[in-house]
């Protein structure tokens, strides 16, 4: 399918400035040309990623990866993290919900934009196993679909009456939290935790100073396959348009967005276990099966 010579493949990246290089050509290669969805926030595309095969390499959340994966999409993923985030800080409780440890959420009503998204998906994984909290009291109020059809919402998730916007039922009384970026300043709702900064830094000792992932990246298997060559030179056009932007990139801001197995090894372990945990895929995937002698090698020159 793909042939010898210099390859245009179709992409999904999203738009930041560390792939703003990228984005606008100022970064060139000799064996494959972008051509990059006019998409600028990647999950718009993830739909047509995993149900259409609409893009030859891409920027995917890792839960929507993991799900794909087990629904036997011929996507492999590259050990490259585009986003990295704690989510401490993430989830929005209402100061009337009687909230004042995460083991007060049980049997309550949270709200979410949808149920397979990263962020809630890394959050549950904290209740659980940092904090104690049985995740099959609460009720989990959603308004999309799972981007990977094959795999429906698990039971405890219910759909959220259309045209509702999650801040207005959460200072309503609607939802006792919510999952909510960019709210607004309220006085009628707080963060969960009080020290959320606190609480991310534990938990990245425990884990080996892991950092959870948002976004890697993936490319088609029979792209793999027949073009290492493009595969390699897929990561690297991501990499120096990061080192490209303006300003430099940070050394925080590479520890959250590392590249290489090494590194990303404990915080995708950790994402297959929460996802077991929490009925979005079937079983976990090990980092030995996820990436193959050469994705593994990716990334050991840019050290």
């Amino acid at each position: 399918m793909y042939g010898d010579g210099k390859l245009k493949l179709r992409a999904l990246i999203g738009e930041y400035p560390k792939t703003q290089a990228l984005r606008e050509a100022r970064i060139a290669s000799d064996i494959i040309e972008l051509d990059i969805a006019d998409i600028a926030q990647a999950p718009k595309g993830f739909k047509p990623l995993v149900r259409e095969l609409a893009f030859d390499v891409a920027e995917v959340s890792i839960i929507t990866f993991l799900q794909a994966k087990a629904a036997g999409k011929p996507y492999a993923l590259l050990p490259y993290v585009v986003n990295g985030k704690f989510h401490h800080d993430s989830l929005l409780v209402s100061t009337n919900a009687g909230i004042e440890t995460p083991k007060d959420l049980e049997g309550k009503r949270i709200g979410m934009r949808m149920y397979s998204q990263t962020t809630p998906t890394w959050v549950r994984g904290f209740l659980q196993n940092d904090y104690g909290v049985d995740l099959s009291t609460i009720e989990w109020v959603t308004f999309e679909e799972p981007h990977v059809q094959e795999f429906p919402d698990p039971p405890g998730v219910v759909r959220g009456e259309k045209g509702k916007q999650l801040f207005d039922m959460l200072v309503g009384g609607e939802l006792h939290a919510a999952f909510i970026s960019g709210a607004p300043e309220d006085p009628r709702v707080r963060k969960l935790l009080a020290d959320p900064a606190s609480a991310a830094a534990d938990w990245s000792r425990t884990h080996h100073g892991a950092v959870p992932i948002n976004h890697m990246l993936a490319v088609r298997q029979e792209l793999l396959d027949e073009r290492p060559d493009a595969v390699r030179e897929f990561f690297r056009l991501l990499h120096d348009a990061r080192m490209a932007m303006d300003p430099a990139p940070t050394t925080a801001m590479l520890d959250r967005e590392p590249y290489g197995v090494d590194k990303v090894r404990t915080a995708v372990d950790l994402a297959n276990l929460y996802a077991v945990q929490q009925g979005l895929i079937p079983r976990a995937y090990s980092v030995d099966e996820l990436f193959d002698e050469f994705t593994a090698s990716l990334g050991n020159d840019k050290r």
